[in-house]
């Protein structure tokens, strides 16, 4: 196991930088097609590209890294392709074994473990349970996953409590409702990267990303780098949060509307 200090990136103090990071990996296929490449092609590379990104997310310190890898509505797919996905998931859990456990990373998967494959789930939890021990980095895994069945199980969780008279309806609150999703022990995202330059949230971490910052990179997934992660986070860094505050220097109101 290595746990080395965090690195920084120039000018930017570290506690600047996002303590978690979301990931919304797209263009794989697009990528492949651009090159006349079968999809899997563009697969393959994204999952290179995933090693990247978690080495450079490790080295800096980061506390998570969660990255959306095969969503819930990803099972209308072609069958041929969502096999090569699941394939593609128990060779990256072989192959990143040993990185995950040199560099104390915690491995974890957020979804509807139910539906994935005997044989994709098997890889996933054995790399969970290997890896449980580690507390440098988690990185999560959003596989089967989509915020709104999310947001269905955690109230199917929290209507049974009440059910069973655990708990009263009055109580519940935006904690109760954190505590019962599938991220319960995670701080919410900082920072949501999206790649191949499209502009919509794809029903990922919808209760989580309330006030999250977003960034968009025109790169298809398997072409984003350790470079263009130091962008975004640097891009980060020079925002102000205000949570729906505002700064002392602001006048207010403004006429150009919330702040």
């Amino acid at each position: 196991m290595t746990v080395e200090p965090a690195q920084t990136l120039p000018g930017v103090p570290p506690e600047a930088l996002p303590r978690h990071v979301a990931i919304i990996m797209d263009g794989n296929g697009r990528w492949a097609q651009r090159r006349e490449l079968g999809r899997s092609e563009g697969h393959k590379e994204g999952a290179r590209a995933v090693r990247k990104v978690v080495t450079r997310a490790r080295e800096l310190g980061l506390d998570a890294l969660t990255l959306y890898a095969f969503s819930s509505q990803n099972w209308v797919r072609p069958q041929n392709e969502v096999d090569q996905l699941m394939a593609l998931l128990v060779e990256f859990c072989e192959q990143e074994r040993d990185l995950l456990l040199d560099k104390d990373i915690r491995f974890r998967i957020i979804g509807q473990r139910d539906r994935l494959p005997a044989f994709a789930r098997s890889a996933a939890e054995a790399l969970e349970a290997i890896t449980a021990h580690a507390t440098s980095m988690q990185l999560v895994i959003a596989l089967s996953y989509g915020g709104r069945e999310e947001i269905e199980h955690a109230v199917r969780d929290i209507g049974r409590a009440v059910a069973r008279g655990e708990l009263d309806p009055e109580s519940i609150t935006t904690a109760t409702i954190s505590e019962h999703l599938w991220t319960w022990d995670l701080p919410d995202p900082d920072l949501v990267i999206r790649t191949s330059g499209e502009l919509r949230v794809s029903n990922f971490l919808l209760w989580q990303i309330a006030y999250a910052e977003f960034f968009i990179d025109e790169r298809c997934w398997p072409d984003f780098d350790e470079a263009a992660f130091d962008r975004a986070l640097m891009s980060f860094a020079d925002r102000e949060r205000r949570f729906g505050g505002v700064d002392a220097s602001d006048e207010w109101p403004r006429d150009d509307g919330p702040r």
